[in-house]
């Protein structure tokens, strides 16, 4: 499955770092997203969800709904299947035009849902 991490970090006590390295772990193609980072841990990062080159299944949000909102149309223009908004990413318009869309949407953890095998 291939996987967006929006808001990856390089710091290792970030979650978003955790998520990067147990979807690798478990077999998922990882796509970092940041805007200022280059690499992590040897993975390209990307921009942008628009720079991504290949077609994505699902985006793991780590950014607060203000950021979200603002690329909201590069997120949806992914067409990506599912979007999970972890704890403190949630953001109930982007939601709403997700639904719309035919996106399914998650308010969960994404280290949880790998972890309990709901990912």
């Amino acid at each position: 499955m291939n996987v967006a991490v929006i808001g990856a970090s390089d710091k290792p006590e970030r979650f978003s770092y955790q998520a990067l390295a147990l979807l690798k772990q478990k077999g998922h193609k990882v796509f970092p997203v940041h805007q200022r980072l280059k690499t992590i841990e040897g993975m390209a990062v990307y921009p942008s969800i628009k720079d991504i080159p290949e077609a994505i299944d699902t985006v793991s949000m780590y950014v607060a709904a203000d950021i979200s909102t603002g690329i909201a149309a590069d997120i949806l223009g992914k067409k990506p299947k599912r979007i999970i908004f972890n704890p403190g990413a949630e953001n109930p318009d982007l939601e709403q035009k997700a639904l719309a869309q035919g996106v399914i949407t998650i308010n969960d953890c994404t280290l949880v849902m790998l972890r309990t095998s709901t990912f």
